[in-house]
C-alpha cells in the first residue's frame, strides 16, 4: 500500500508526545510513517512483521535477479550436474 502524505508524515514531536497512536496508525494501516524534524525526513515507523515480510520479498527478488543474471552471462548447470554435486541421486 502506498504512502497517504495527508495521515503518513508525521513530525517527531507528536511521536514523542503520543508514541501509542502513532503506533497504533501503523498496525492498522500497514503503511509505514515517515517521521520530520524541521521539516525533513528522518526515520520510517513500520510493524516489525511488514518490515521482516519487506526484508524477505528483498531477499527473493535479489535471488531472482541474480539467477537471470546467471542466464544471461550462460552460467548455468543442468539439473543432472546440480544433484551430482549436491550428492543426490
Amino acid at each position: 500500500m502506498g504512502i497517504k502524505f495527508s495521515e503518513d508524515i508525521v513530525p517527531l514531536s507528536v511521536l514523542k508526545v503520543n508514541p501509542g497512536k502513532v503506533v497504533s496508525h501503523v498496525a492498522e494501516t500497514h503503511r509505514p510513517i515517515l517521521l520530520t524534524s524541521r521539516g525533513r525526513g528522518i526515520a520510517v515507523v513500520q510493524t516489525l512483521k511488514d518490515y521482516e515480510e519487506e526484508s524477505e520479498q528483498r531477499l527473493f527478488m535479489r535471488g531472482v535477479v541474480r539467477g537471470l543474471m546467471d542466464l544471461e552471462e550462460g552460467r548455468e548447470a543442468s539439473l543432472k550436474d546440480v544433484k551430482k554435486k549436491l550428492g543426490m541421486k
